[in-house]
């Protein structure tokens, strides 16, 4: 029990160690270089894997949704309070995608599946001096296959297969080229990544109502794909907001992997030594009323050491006269 015990400690010290730094260098270095942060416009990789047989529309609708949402990113990125600028740059996405790419490449790291982007570095260079920042974050979504199970729980029915995908990817990247964050995260305990939507989807139903088990797989309406990436996220009196739930959850993801305590970053302060206090001053000299009046501030007067003369008894007899001491003059 005593060593179960020591493991789930151990365990979750180290779970706990891990979470406190999600960056490619640590969060104080972070810090330090990362002042002014950029936002580049979303991007949408055209070429990537989107095998929607509507791809220009879809495009076209997920070039119109990012524009709607991003500014809620940039909003949730400046809550943090961790970078002194934070700015959404302009500039047309692709325009900006197509100067900057060098290459992508389709990963599979820790079991997550995702593409990974590699830009140009001089061109990065130049882009981050126009626009005076210490660093950028380009964000791209981007088609992709994948092997994956879907299961109908009212139905009791299941079926792994490939599915087409649209992930979000991030980076942040200095002049240099250096990726100072990413998104997918390999930095956690247990890395995850959910995709920003499926494309398609397994028709249950048709199979049940045609008393098959063969299910066939089927692309969203463009117009279905609006509505859920156009759908609001509710507060708590289930109200609709203004922000999106499928861009949202991506967003907040991100953010909990950007957030960092920005005090324990700072350096401590040098103490100082202390200087010796001063001599309690003499107490005051009891003034006069005219002296305490409001505004007039009264010369300090030296007052002279009283001599105590000493008290002459009293002679017994009334009637001798006592010679006086000194002159009477």
């Amino acid at each position: 029990m005593r060593k179960l015990l020591l493991l789930c400690v151990l365990l979750a010290t180290a779970v706990t160690g891990c979470s406190q730094n999600r960056f490619n260098i640590s969060s104080e270095n972070f810090a330090e270089r990362v002042r002014v942060l950029g936002i580049a416009p979303i991007i949408v990789d055209t070429d990537s894997d989107i095998r929607h047989p509507q791809k220009d529309l879809l495009i076209s609708l997920v070039t119109e949704m990012n524009r709607k949402y991003e500014q809620q990113f940039v909003r949730k990125l400046k809550a943090t309070g961790n970078f002194n600028t934070t700015a959404m740059l302009d500039g047309d996405p692709q325009s900006i995608f197509g100067k900057l790419l060098s290459r992508r490449e389709k990963r599979d790291d820790a079991t997550i599946l995702y593409n990974k982007y590699f830009w140009k570095n001089d061109e990065l260079r130049d882009y981050l001096r126009k626009n005076n920042l210490d660093a950028v974050m380009l964000l791209v979504v981007s088609g992709l296959t994948k092997s994956d199970k879907e299961i109908s729980y009212g139905q009791f029915m299941s079926l792994k297969t490939e599915y087409n995908y649209m992930f979000l990817t991030a980076q942040i990247l200095d002049a240099n080229g250096t990726i100072l964050w990413e998104y997918p995260n390999f930095r956690q305990s247990f890395p995850s990544y959910s995709p920003l939507i499926n494309l398609e989807y397994p028709d249950f139903n048709e199979a049940e109502a045609n008393l098959t088990t063969k299910v066939i797989v089927k692309y969203k309406t463009i117009e279905g794909i609006r509505r859920t990436l156009d759908q609001k996220t509710k507060d708590l009196l289930l109200r609709e907001t203004q922000e999106s739930v499928v861009y949202g959850k991506q967003f907040d993801e991100m953010i909990s992997l950007l957030k960092y305590d920005h005090d324990k970053e700072k350096k401590p302060a040098v103490p100082v030594a202390e200087t010796p206090r001063p001599q309690q001053p003499a107490a005051p000299v009891p003034q006069s009323p005219a002296a305490t009046t409001p505004g007039v501030q009264s010369p300090a007067v030296e007052v002279p050491e009283v001599t105590r003369v000493p008290v002459l008894e009293k002679p017994a007899n009334p009637d001798e006269i006592v010679p006086a001491k000194g002159s009477t003059l």
